[in-house]
């Protein structure tokens, strides 16, 4: 692996962004280091460039195995690498579902042989992960997993999900949950129900699906003692819930994701990429979890990138799957709408074929970088560094935030193309991706999946 001199760079420190040289040796990080050792490194010039602790993602579908035409382990982690970040937790959505100990080894398998980051596999709650049923083998596989999960369903049952909790709680792992009770819904439900569903004849997804069963977990949660964690929230009343339970003592956290922070409900087009669950919503709801990024209320933003084939997204609103691609795209569309604008600030639409207007922005760069990086990582208790310091393990993403240019989704890695994001100027890349102190990525050779 050798020793690395990262000179001139801005490095990202508890108090915030300080310019100074950093060494890479032996997979970890050194801030204080002799003249002897800065001559016998590799002298890399960061001048003009950032070094965060790399992307930590805690909601990704790898789709592997089972359903290894959508993504693969390998596209999805060099995705991400591309993406800068380093550690992703993979949720459990696949054919054999994480349910068993015997299921869970193909998945970890996998990983082992093809993973360029650090993969954290999700177990199931439910043996099918249907959202209802039996609960899956949770003592066997706890030890091998981040967390406990049944995304893409809601628990239907107080009682299943009751025991599920209690569960958690005595193993000491958290419930990671998809909010949606299917008896809130309409079949065929493609987008939020609002003005836009109605004047184009759409099946409308309601804002009660998701937050009537946030209610009923953060009373489970309270009741249970159980740490409860909240997946894609997309709600104004959700988001209020959550902050009135965190404010209650309640064990709970909570993400959400770039599109609804970015987009509202008034900028659907009749395609296929526009369709996720849950939708985007209003105005109202947009401006909801934007407050609760800052205040705290939601502590992280994942990317719940959910690639599909083409095909699958070729359908229209009505007929295409769920979920869009993220993680090659997000740190610039974040960089570029929140930090150096606020989608509030303006009445105009975020376009993804015109310049975004710029102006103060919503959050700053290291609040960003800390929603990214240091609060996945302390509430899912990864591993890798949350701040630049010394003896930390080289998980690193360098960034340069001088590019403007046009997303492409063409040119992703990963296998799934479908992504709002395409064709909308963003500004930001990432230059390099360190894992362990291996460079994984660089913005000029590519993947670099040789090792040292």
């Amino acid at each position: 692996m050798g020793r690395i001199l990262l000179r001139n760079a801005q490095i990202f420190t508890r108090d915030g962004f300080r310019q100074r040289d950093l060494m890479i040796l032996e997979g970890r990080i050194l801030l204080n280091f002799s003249e002897k050792e800065r001559e016998a490194a590799a002298d890399l010039n960061m001048d003009g460039f950032f070094i965060v602790p790399g992307f930590a993602d805690v909601h990704v579908h790898l789709r592997e195995p089972g359903f290894s035409y959508k993504e693969t382990i390998k596209s999805g982690t060099e995705a991400a690498a591309r993406g800068g970040y380093t550690a992703v937790c993979a949720m459990p959505n696949l054919s054999p579902v994480p349910s068993s100990l015997e299921n869970l080894r193909e998945e970890l398998s996998l990983i082992e042989r093809d993973a360029l980051i650090h993969v954290y596999p999700y177990g199931a709650i439910t043996k099918e992960q249907r959202g209802r049923g039996e609960l899956s083998d949770m003592e066997d596989i706890a030890p091998y997993v981040c967390a406990f999960s049944d995304d893409g369903k809601g628990m239907q049952e107080e009682s299943e999900m009751r025991a599920a909790m209690q569960e958690a709680a005595r193993l000491k792992k958290m419930i990671v949950a998809h909010c949606e009770d299917e008896r809130e819904l309409r079949p065929g439900g493609c987008i939020h129900d609002g003005e836009y569903a109605r004047a184009k004849g759409h099946v409308g997804i309601n804002s009660a699906s998701e937050w009537k069963q946030v209610e009923r977990d953060l009373r489970l949660a309270k009741e249970t003692g159980a740490r409860y964690h909240v997946c894609h929230v997309s709600t104004k009343e959700s988001t209020e819930l959550i902050r009135k339970a965190k404010k209650e003592g309640v064990l709970v956290t909570a993400e959400t994701g770039p599109h609804y922070l970015m987009f509202t409900d008034r900028f659907l087009e009749e395609d296929g990429s526009w369709k996720m669950n849950p939708p985007i919503r209003s105005q109202e709801d947009r401006a909801a979890l934007l407050r609760g990024i800052k205040d705290g209320t939601i502590d992280c933003i994942i990317t719940d990138h959910a690639p599909h084939s083409e095909e699958e997204k070729s359908k229209g609103l009505d007929g295409s799957a769920f979920g869009i691609s993220g993680l090659e795209c997000s740190f610039p569309a974040l960089y570029h709408n929140l930090v150096l604008r606020d989608p509030e600030s303006t009445e105009e639409r975020i376009d993804r074929t015109e310049e975004a207007p710029r102006g103060k922005g919503a959050i700053s760069l290291e609040k960003l970088i800390y929603l990214m990086s240091v609060r996945p990582r302390e509430i899912f208790s990864l591993p890798g560094p949350r701040y630049i310091e010394e003896g930390e393990e080289a998980d690193l993403a360098v960034l340069d935030l001088s590019p403007v240019y046009r997303v492409r989704a063409e040119g992703f890695l990963s296998m799934g193309k479908s992504t709002l994001f395409d064709g909308m100027e963003v500004r930001g890349e990432v230059v390099k991706t360190y894992v362990g102190g291996r460079e994984v990525y660089d913005r000029k050779e590519g993947i670099r999946r040789e090792r040292a």
